[in-house]
């Protein structure tokens, strides 16, 4: 599963640059960064709340 999430990321960092998605905050194609820190900070907090260890 994480295998595959992380190509999903991938591959809309990829098509992002290639045609911006034109959300909000995705506007340009300079800003495919965003979708990468958004995924660092969900794998961050998918693991801070995760029971046990």
């Amino acid at each position: 599963m994480t295998k595959l999430l992380a190509f999903v990321i991938a591959a809309l960092m990829v098509v992002h640059i290639i045609r911006p998605l034109g959300l909000p905050g995705l506007k340009r194609r300079a800003d495919f960064w965003k979708i990468g820190l958004a995924a660092v900070a969900a794998v961050v907090l998918t693991v801070a709340i995760r029971p046990g260890g």
